[in-house]
């Protein structure tokens, strides 16, 4: 008679199935170790992702809180505007989706705003002073690092607020105001002193007068790209930059019924929202690449149409008059680029809104001596992100890099561990990574049915009438559950599977948070722990003088 079948969660041991198996002298021996998780080595900010989430995954928030914030000051702007590469790279993609690693971000961010933490730090005033000039993402991200280390800092921006492009360039139905004020003014409680609407025209001046020992130079890219478009007689025609610069600060520009955008990237896409929202009956986002190749994230995208944004791809602007903008069909060749066809189409829009990238103004910085730049105006810097005059260093949008708020504050980060060194007279070596853990090596046996919660977001109909967040944050049962679909590759997490699997006994249980030892005088060199082992954090070497 048959009946129904049971299975252990743990494997039984497969004595036969071993390529060398065991013998009177052990040739093998097993080993613990501890590999790169690819979600930490994608990320541009350089978090610990495996390690906060295993704290969340056990409930202890504010800890996982506090090691969130060894490397990024602002979870709970990050997430929400961070473009998320970990979860690109995440290993459970070979399963079933990603971890969403920054919906778990984003509610360990607002609890943390809601209860009141504050970031641990205790080291001790070094007497050193650093200048940051622009308070952008990778300023008060070095900021920050900084004051952690023990130095003195302020910031010199030129605006009337802090925050640079996270503040008027990023709609705030992609980031509310409140979440971003409160976490800039956390790092000012910590002692980071912000001097606004003050422009720093000359830096070896601005040094010296306020007896700064080195310089960090965080200026965003702010200046929209221009391109000539031939016009009998041009209508109302804004740069992206400074739309979205009026329209956070309450005093939009008059934009009319119809509305087109140029561009095919992020900004266009928050230009053509932000323009629905302000009353434009019509958006038409013109650009000259399909889809396939738009630099904008494909759910950027998404979201716009949903709001009713029109996209016109593959069209070139060729001329404009009045409300009238004749544009070029366009094909795609072989290699991605866009190849004119000769058809042409006129298109009407009350205002044009240029979206074609920035570009960063450091023309100021000429006058200092051993500064170099590229032909596009960023500046070059070593490896230590110092310019060519000492003490002086450069980081975000101001150097050759990918633009977004994660880059930037890596840039701070980074910045902030080098000039501590040179205040200190040393140099900063960053610690060896370990080799990045892939899917192929994880024995991944306990699979199971475990979708990624999705985040709520506002009705589209809703959302196009306004500036409230767009995207919802998890519960707390759903980012539990979310952090707890972490693999947690290449790292043990304790889970008895190489002690309940062991023939021999020879694993040794440490105590909580201690993991494990072998005790080799029992050990065979059978590999049945390093099959068992989920996350691969148990290797086999060659037995030592075999």
């Amino acid at each position: 008679m048959s009946g129904p079948k049971f299975s252990d969660i743990t494997l039984p041991p497969d004595l036969t199935g071993h390529g060398k198996g065991t013998g009177p002298v052990r040739r093998r021996r097993p080993i613990y170790v501890d590999l790169l998780p690819p979600c930490n080595s994608a990320c541009p900010a350089g978090e610990n992702i495996q390690a906060w989430l295993a704290e969340a995954q056990a409930g202890r928030y504010r800890r996982a809180w506090q090691i969130l914030m060894r490397d990024n000051p602002m979870p709970a702007v990050h997430g929400r505007v961070c473009y998320h590469p970990c979860e690109s790279h995440c290993n459970r993609n070979e399963v079933d989706e990603a971890v969403s690693i920054h919906a778990v971000e984003r509610f360990l961010g607002d609890l943390a705003l809601r209860e009141g933490w504050e970031a641990e730090t205790d080291a001790p005033p070094s007497g050193r002073r650093v200048l940051v000039i622009g308070a952008g993402p990778s300023g008060l991200s070095a900021a920050y690092h900084l004051v952690r280390l023990g130095h003195e800092v302020e910031i010199h921006e030129a605006g009337p607020l802090a925050g640079g492009m996270m503040h008027f360039g990023i709609p705030a139905y992609r980031l509310p105001r409140r979440e971003l004020e409160q976490e800039i003014q956390r790092i000012q409680r910590m002692g980071v002193k912000i001097r606004l609407n003050h422009r720093v025209d000359d830096v070896l001046e601005e040094q010296t007068n306020g007896r700064f020992d080195a310089v960090f130079l965080a200026i965003g890219a702010q200046l929209s790209k221009r391109v000539e478009i031939p016009s009998r007689d041009a209508g109302k025609i804004l740069d992206a930059v400074s739309f979205l610069r009026q329209s956070a600060s309450g005093d939009p520009p008059k934009l009319g019924r119809r509305v087109a955008i140029y561009g095919g990237g992020n900004t266009a896409m928050d230009a053509a929202r932000t323009a629905k929202r302000l009353g434009a009956e019509e958006a038409l986002i013109i650009y000259r690449r399909d889809r396939e190749h738009m630099p904008a994230h494909p759910f950027e995208a998404d979201e716009a149409l949903e709001e009713g944004v029109k996209i016109n791809w593959l069209r070139s602007i060729k001329q404009i008059d009045q409300t009238h903008i004749q544009v070029e069909v366009m094909r795609i060749d072989e290699h991605g680029y866009p190849q004119p066809t000769g058809e042409f189409e006129t298109l009407e829009a009350d205002a044009l809104i240029l979206a074609l990238g920035q570009d960063t103004d450091t023309a100021f910085l000429h006058r200092i001596p051993g500064i170099r730049f590229k032909e596009d105006g960023t500046v070059l810097v070593d490896a230590n992100l110092m310019t060519g005059k000492a003490g002086i260093f450069a980081g975000g949008d101001m150097v050759p890099s990918e633009r977004t708020v994660t880059v930037a504050v890596g840039h701070g980060k980074k910045a902030a561990r080098h000039i501590d060194a040179y205040l200190r007279g040393t140099t900063y070596a960053p610690p060896p990574k370990h080799p990045i853990v892939g899917f192929d090596q994880l024995h991944v046996w306990y699979l199971t049915e475990a979708d990624q919660r999705e985040q709520p977001v506002l009705d589209p109909v809703v959302r196009a009438y306004g500036f409230d967040e767009v995207v919802q944050g998890l519960s707390e049962p759903e980012a539990l559950f979310e952090a707890r679909r972490c693999f947690s590759c290449g790292n043990c997490f304790e889970c008895d599977g190489c002690y309940g699997a062991c023939p021999e006994q020879a694993i040794v249980k440490l105590g909580p948070g201690k993991r494990y030892r072998y005790d080799y005088d029992r050990c065979t060199g059978c590999a049945v722990c390093h099959e068992q082992c989920p996350a691969h954090a148990i290797e086999m070497i060659s037995e030592p003088g075999a």
